[in-house]
């Protein structure tokens, strides 16, 4: 049987990795928000504009 050692520069090391994993999942979020938010504001403004 082999026994593998997790050492803590392995736990380290993947606590690093999902934290690079979740701060790209962030800014991606965001960017599609504010996405959204000027595709809505752009529509807000032409139901405007077509009323004048």
């Amino acid at each position: 049987m082999t026994y593998t050692v997790y050492t803590i520069e392995m736990a380290y090391a993947r606590m690093r990795e999902m934290q690079d994993l979740a701060n790209r999942s962030r800014a991606h979020q965001t960017a599609e928000r504010r996405a959204e938010t000027r595709a809505a504001r752009a529509e807000g403004r032409a139901a405007r504009a077509k009323k004048r």
